[in-house]
């Protein structure tokens, strides 16, 4: 992996805080644009995951920084330490600094300005370098399908105006046909016209799917782990209320699912539950199993629907989250899963959902414009190779 700051063509801004979704999705988007023939720069902020897989894409860490906690109020490192003032710093001027040696055509950033307002102490000042940058490089943002719903006064006015004053376009990851952005930012009218739809990414390495599955076993994914524990104690009790009873669950949980309580799970899983850390064959897994059930996030569910299994969705909703919940109702009503809420989650309610998913002939992405990440990687190399940068 080659982190030498020679120039690039694109440079690609992740930051993911609590699971790795956001990071995982970016480098299916970076990898495209690299396959496509773009010199692409990913720069991650996050905490690094292990056995990430970035192909021929230039990695760069930066000193790596996640939420405290699910409330997402505090930013630490990855040893638990608030971060002050001076680290902010330091990060920022190395943000700056590799920005400069890679003089890139294209500065996208992921979430920002639409989400991410945690970083914007670093993300304002790299935006700003941009703009008085000659040639000016095309500046972007990278944005999901579903946006958290703003209830703190001023946000949202914040997020347009930031966008308005830096931004060219923001190149949304989903199908207008299916979830238009409005759905979660109902001003989102206001920026219309530079709003361009890329369909949904899905992940590298998504199987074809199996023919038969009656012999498979069922895969229960909780994302990054951070928010886990309901899923995997309803998961234990939900498979003997089951029809699947008699089945091998695996119940696979991510790396911010803390150590000490995740060896007490693997201790109490019942006899044919097995619990692991998430692998990096998933994708193979699902490939081959009878039956999903997972959180609601954007990467999993792609994953999920494109191995044409049954499906059910747990999204996760406390705290006020909004984001996993439109995106599961949605695809629901369109016949793609089943949704199973967590306030609380049961494991009546999960094994009524395994019930109801086996009943419903599984549709795989039933027709949701899923080339995301190529067509990002088509419009990115447009731009590129466009001199006509003010």
């Amino acid at each position: 992996m080659n982190d030498s700051p020679k120039p690039a063509q694109v440079m690609f801004y992740v930051q993911h805080l609590l699971g790795t979704g956001h990071l995982q999705r970016a480098v299916a988007i970076a990898r495209a644009s690299a396959g496509a023939g773009l010199e692409t720069v990913l720069v991650s902020g996050g905490v690094p995951v292990p056995g990430l897989d970035v192909g021929g894409v230039r990695f760069i860490q930066l000193p790596p920084v996640r939420a405290r906690d699910e409330t997402f109020s505090e930013l630490v490192d990855r040893d638990g330490h608030s971060v002050d003032e001076a680290f902010k710093a330091a990060r920022r001027d190395k943000l700056l600094r590799l920005f400069d040696a890679l003089r890139p055509r294209i500065l996208l950033t992921e979430m920002f300005p639409f989400g991410r307002r945690q970083m914007r102490f670093e993300l304002l000042p790299l935006i700003e370098r941009a703009r008085m940058a000659q040639p000016r490089p095309r500046i972007l943002c990278s944005l999901r399908d579903v946006l958290t719903t703003h209830k703190q006064p001023g946000k949202t006015d914040w997020i347009l105006k930031t966008f308005a004053q830096y931004y060219d376009q923001a190149l949304v990851h989903g199908d207008p046909d299916v979830l238009p952005l409005q759905l979660s930012l109902s001003r989102a009218t206001e920026i219309a016209d530079r709003l361009r739809y890329t369909g949904y990414v899905l992940g590298d390495g998504v199987p074809a799917a199996r023919s038969h599955h009656r012999e498979g076993e069922v895969i229960v994914s909780t994302g990054g782990g951070a928010v886990a524990g309901p899923l995997i104690a309803a998961a234990m009790a939900a498979r003997a209320l089951s029809p699947l009873a008699t089945a091998r669950w695996r119940i696979l949980v991510g790396p911010n699912f803390p150590e000490p309580v995740f060896r007490d799970a693997v201790a109490r899983a019942p006899q044919g539950v097995a619990v692991e850390r998430a692998r990096p064959d998933f994708r193979t897994l699902l490939g081959r199993a009878r039956l999903s059930i997972s959180q609601g996030g954007y990467n999993t569910v792609m994953d999920v629907l494109a191995a044409k299994i049954p499906a059910v969705v747990v999204p996760f909703s406390t705290r006020g989250e909004t984001e996993q919940a439109l995106r599961a109702r949605v695809f629901a009503a369109r016949g793609l899963l089943q949704v199973v809420e967590d306030d609380p989650l049961t494991a009546e309610a999960l094994a009524g959902g395994v019930r109801a998913a086996l009943a419903s002939p599984p549709r795989g992405l039933g027709g949701l414009k899923a080339a995301g990440a190529v067509e990002t990687a088509r419009i990115l190399s447009a731009m590129s190779g466009d001199d006509e940068r003010s």
